[in-house]
């Protein structure tokens, strides 16, 4: 990494991103400080606020399975949003993550998804930014809302976090 901090050269640009982490299997809270900890020694990244875990049930087709600890992490980032990917891929399978057998909305050691990519707004087959469900996902929303209150979803199906957030909770009361 240079002197910036950036793993591009000093004239990359850092963005905001938000990345979702989660665990179902193991040790979980072992398994989020693991991959924390992996995300603030990446070349490139800069963590700046990590949630409390919050524990959730599972959500999807698969529901018959462990409950899941979450936290959000708000970060900077010179590297582009398919690099940011490969990153939390990389610090799935290190986690013992193999997404060759992976089940969608199944049981994992360790999750780390990319929610938002600054105000970056992608649909192609293997990204999509800002991530297609984080509009109706509270254990996103809540710990991302609690370290930025002023946070905003980009996209179609974005607008404030705070604001989405309150829409779920009404529509399970």
């Amino acid at each position: 990494m240079n002197p910036t901090g950036n793993a591009h050269g000093p004239g990359a640009a850092a963005v905001p991103v938000v990345l979702s982490l989660g665990a179902n299997l193991g040790d979980r809270a072992a398994a989020l400080a693991a991959a924390v900890a992996e995300l603030r020694a990446a070349d490139g990244l800069v963590v700046e606020a990590v949630s409390e875990p919050l524990a959730s049930a599972p959500v999807g087709e698969v529901l018959e399975q462990p409950e899941f600890l979450n936290l959000v992490v708000l970060a900077r980032t010179s590297l582009p949003p398919r690099e940011l990917l490969a990153l939390c891929h990389e610090v799935e399978r290190r986690g013992g993550l193999d997404r060759s057998a992976k089940v969608p909305g199944g049981p994992r050691p360790i999750d780390v998804d990319v929610v938002a990519h600054g105000a970056t707004v992608l649909d192609e087959p293997d990204l999509v930014l800002p991530h297609p469900r984080a509009h109706e996902r509270t254990f996103v929303l809540a710990p991302w809302a609690q370290l930025d209150p002023g946070a905003v979803l980009p996209g179609p199906r974005g607008g404030p976090v705070r604001d989405l957030l309150d829409r779920l909770v009404g529509e399970r009361a």
